[in-house]
């Protein structure tokens, strides 16, 4: 069985991110979309990505930045990895990746089955994929939303290597999560919250462990 890949999405303390270094989480990822809860300056995620050097991969999520941005984050971020949860097309992130010669994961919302049509472009332009659950209607955030899809759309899709799983899940739910799809990877955000942006340190191992099988 392979080993899955976490990622705890959204930290904004240090205490909240060594919890995530400490359990073992794969990727740790930073926010920087100024409608979000968990939203933080420039500086602040770079801050703390210097703190994760060598630990775990440094992500940065952008909402359909421009160019100016991009640079900004490339600068101050450092990153591993840049997370797009936009609408970005399949041109704008091949040209993203170009650009910032940084790997970038796309994020794609799913709600029903038509929505995997469109996975093969980007898969084809992307480093990673992460499917992660439409926006309720009324939604103001992209992601984060603490909702999930039917993850049994999944079930005969052709997913390239890596893809990774979001939406509404937790230490109770990503088991099954896992067992259903197939997928080895996955994000969680508000799953691992007390109230949205506030993060919780014992959630925040309870999810490592359960998506591991140690829960």
């Amino acid at each position: 069985m392979s080993r899955v890949s976490v990622k705890i999405c959204g930290l904004g303390t240090e205490a909240t991110l060594d919890a995530a270094l400490d359990a073992g989480a794969d990727l740790v990822g930073f926010v920087h979309f100024a409608r979000s809860p968990r939203h933080l300056a420039l500086d602040d995620a770079g801050r703390l990505a210097r703190r994760a050097r060598g630990r775990a991969a440094r992500v940065v999520l952008l909402v359909d930045p421009d160019d100016a941005l991009l640079a900004a984050a490339v600068e101050r971020v450092d990153p591993d990895l840049i997370q797009l949860h936009g609408r970005e097309s399949p041109e704008r992130v091949a040209a993203i990746r170009r650009a910032t010669g940084r790997p970038v994961m796309k994020a794609l919302g799913i709600a029903t089955a038509d929505d995997l049509f469109g996975l093969p472009a980007y898969a084809a332009v992307a480093d990673r994929l992460l499917l992660d659950a439409k926006p309720p209607p009324g939604a103001t955030l992209p992601g984060g939303n603490g909702v999930s899809f039917d993850w049994g759309l999944l079930a005969q899709a052709s997913l390239p290597a890596g893809t990774m799983l979001s939406g509404g899940l937790d230490a109770r739910n990503v088991a099954e999560a896992l067992a259903r799809t197939g997928l080895t990877a996955v994000d969680v955000s508000s799953g691992v919250e007390v109230r949205p942006g506030e993060k919780d340190v014992g959630r925040i191992a309870a999810f490592v462990a359960a998506a591991r099988g140690r829960g």
